[in-house]
């Protein structure tokens, strides 16, 4: 059984920088197909930031230049260094492969405030 256990969130006023951590647990087909997703009340989870299974990096456009994914596949661990941020990426963040393939974690939140 795999378990995603993401960390790092927190209040952050407008222009700063947070990075997240998603350690994962048990078997995980592949960590190099990981990928960020954040989510608001009453909206559908988004894939903000992702690998694609060749290794390729992805980025929603709203993100684009501001977030980097990275992994350490020894530790299985994903990180999103998030920066430039803005109000509205407040958000649950939550890491998953991109297709949801694995059980939800708690996800860690991120509000962007002043």
């Amino acid at each position: 059984q795999v378990q995603l256990v993401e960390s790092g969130g927190g209040l952050v006023q407008p222009g700063g920088s947070l990075r997240l951590s998603c350690a994962a647990s048990g078997t995980i087909f592949r960590i190099n197909a990981m990928g960020w997703f954040r989510q608001t009340p009453g909206k559908q989870r988004e894939l903000v930031a992702g690998f694609t299974s060749g290794g390729i990096t992805n980025y929603a456009d709203s993100v684009k230049g501001r977030f980097t994914i990275s992994r350490d596949n020894a530790k299985k661990t994903v990180y999103l260094q998030m920066t430039s941020l803005k109000p509205e990426d407040t958000a649950v963040y939550y890491c998953n492969s991109p297709h949801g393939l694995y059980p939800w974690g708690q996800g860690t939140q991120v509000t962007v405030s002043s």
